[in-house]
């Protein structure tokens, strides 16, 4: 990208790329280099102001969803593609976003690799790059299970917890209530946890 080529991170929801674009936009603006995000929210003026900067090359890294991959999106000099959560998407779709440059170098990530992916690996089309170490100054994961009948026992850590200033991220299986599966929706969750935190209680999926 410093010399002189485009770079695009591909994720599959928005609020992940959203999360991309608050860690690399610090890094970006220390070395220089214009950083957008294109996703399905941005309409207009901003939408068509980050179309122009792509085709002319003014900006140098962009972060999106599967907008990047549409026909509207052209760049000026593709040379790096990243794709997150590479098994999210369709290999036509992880073809069309490298189909924007002249052979520019893909690098996706995935930690659960999809059968195609073990494929090229194994017969030596794709470079592996592992990760085998946590970030610097991670804290060891404490692991319980509990069961429903100890629910209240649950919300009376998660008052102490917020009480010291932490966080809670409290992970359901379902969005939304299923006839078919008999398991609590974030939907639900989220109702029950506000009726006992109030407004500090948030929900997001996507």
């Amino acid at each position: 990208v410093e010399a002189g080529g485009q770079a695009a991170l591909m994720a599959p929801t928005e609020i992940l790329a959203r999360q991309h674009l608050a860690t690399i936009a610090p890094l970006a603006e220390q070395a220089g280099l214009r950083i957008a995000i294109l996703t399905g929210r941005e309409k207009g003026r901003e939408r068509t102001e980050t179309l122009t900067g792509l085709a002319n090359g003014e900006i140098d890294i962009v972060v999106g969803t599967h907008a990047l991959f549409q026909q509207s999106v052209t760049f000026h000099d593709l040379v790096l593609a990243v794709i997150d959560e590479q098994h999210r998407f369709g290999v036509h779709q992880r073809l069309a976003i490298t189909a924007k440059g002249d052979a520019p170098d893909m690098l996706v990530m995935t930690a659960t690799p999809i059968p195609r992916t073990l494929v090229l690996t194994a017969f030596g089309d794709m470079d592996v790059s592992k990760l085998t170490e946590k970030p610097a100054g991670r804290q060891p994961i404490r692991t319980v299970t509990l069961p429903l009948e100890r629910l209240d026992e649950l919300v009376g850590r998660m008052r102490d917890s917020v009480a010291d200033g932490q966080k809670i991220y409290w992970i359901c299986p379902l969005v939304e209530e299923s006839e078919e599966i008999k398991l609590m929706s974030a939907e639900d969750r989220f109702a029950s946890l506000k009726s006992l935190f109030g407004d500090r209680v948030g929900l997001v999926h996507g």
